[in-house]
């Protein structure tokens, strides 16, 4: 069997960055380069694999036993998210980490830190695979796609494991919440799947936020300074006091757990005309409704005050917490928690402040709960993967497997 690290390596190198501003799906051409690797890895495995339009890679091992079990599933995106560079990638294999500062030597004089990271403290004596300050690494989620293909070898190597029916996808533009949008649940076929896209490991979630987007633009009014008195509307101003309405504490930085937020992402304009773009996160229903009707109460009140079509304002739905769909199958969550137990992983159950393709996936009327890959620092140069983490990923996936045919 290829050694898990190699495959990771090998997946990393590939560029795959998602772009938000495409209309196209795959988001970017360069999605399918990868696609296109690991159906051919499948298809060389001798597992039965499909790469369609969408750019979605679906296989089927066929059961292996008599008896009749659920198909369960494994899914893993393949893109890398927009907010840092993709290409190029130069991992740093850092063995029996010591608990130290590790240089990140593409930037002189960056270093990936336990004081700023404590988490880094949990994998002391392990192998740490990091960037080198330059790009991202991107084991959110290719540590995911190496994870699911090591089981997958480990099958068609193994044929006395005994296994169910098992269904392997991996998609594009999970990272620009598109990832499973045209994605078709009946012809992947699992009755149960699980996403390996979780953070660090033990991390087991069935529960994510409640999310919308909110942009914003907003139409001033310019003439020259010299005689703008009573005349000019200054649209830059107005979009500050319009995010001043805002309540301060319910931004990302001063909320935890289960406590939502209105974030500000981007803010570009004139005098004339500003846009900016909001998203909305709460794990409660209704509060995430309170939200989004707050914030159309801030749009209301600068029309009020400055003329109607001032603000103009778009919300639109994201995805919905996956809890409601999940939790009356508690029993894929059960066998989660005893596949990481088996493996000598402490199974720690909490809710994701963020979404999966599984929140829209159990919303298509497959209940897809989320386990962890490995990684910590997602989407910036800080990210990080412990090797044995994705060992026990892997290991985790053939024990659920197993579960499901004892």
């Amino acid at each position: 069997m290829e050694k898990i690290l190699d495959r990771f390596l090998r997946y990393v190198s590939v560029d795959t960055q998602s772009n938000e501003e495409s209309e196209t799906q795959p988001s970017a051409a360069k999605e399918w380069d990868l696609l296109k690797m690991l159906r051919d890895e499948l298809q060389t495995l001798g597992v039965e694999v499909t790469l369609d339009e969408y750019g979605y890679v679906m296989a089927s091992i066929p059961s292996n036993i008599e008896a009749d079990v659920p198909a369960v599933g494994f899914i893993a995106h393949v893109d890398t998210a927009p907010d840092a560079s993709g290409a190029d990638v130069k991992p740093q294999i850092i063995k029996n980490y010591d608990g130290g500062a590790i240089d990140l030597k593409g930037v002189p004089g960056l270093q990936l830190k336990p004081e700023e990271f404590p988490e880094m403290l949990h994998f002391v004596g392990q192998t740490l695979i990091t960037t080198d300050g330059t790009t991202l690494l991107g084991a959110d989620d290719k540590a995911g796609v190496a994870e699911i293909m090591q089981a997958v070898e480990y099958m068609a190597e193994h044929p006395e494991f005994k296994h169910g029916p098992v269904k392997i996808g991996f998609t594009p533009d999970e990272e620009i919440g598109r990832g499973v949008v045209k994605f078709d649940v009946k012809r992947f076929g699992a009755q149960y799947a699980y996403t390996m896209d979780g953070g660090e490991i033990g991390e087991l979630e069935f529960e994510n936020f409640n999310a919308a987007s909110a942009k914003v633009h907003i139409q001033g009014s310019n003439v020259h300074p010299g005689s703008a008195k009573g005349k000019m509307r200054n649209a830059i101003h107005i979009g500050e006091e319009f995010d001043a309405l805002l309540p301060v504490d319910q931004r990302p930085e001063y909320t935890e757990g289960y406590e939502g937020f209105f974030h500000i992402i981007s803010f570009k304009g004139t005098v004339e005309e500003a846009d900016f773009a909001y998203i909305i996160r709460d794990h409660d229903r209704a509060k995430f409704e309170k939200k989004k009707e707050f914030i159309e109460k801030a749009a209301a009140f600068i029309n009020g005050k400055y003329g109607a079509g001032t603000v103009t304002l778009t919300v639109k739905d994201q995805y919905y917490n996956m809890r409601e769909q999940v939790e009356p199958h508690y029993h894929i969550i059960e066998k989660a928690v005893k596949a990481m137990e088996m493996a000598g992983v402490k199974p720690k159950i909490q809710p994701i402040r963020g979404g999966t393709d599984g929140a829209n996936l159990s919303f298509k009327g497959l209940p897809c709960p989320n386990i962890f890959a490995g990684g910590l620092n997602f989407h910036g140069k800080m990210e990080f993967v412990p090797l044995e983490s994705m060992e026990k990923a892997y290991e985790v996936i053939l024990n659920i497997i197993s579960l499901f045919v004892a």
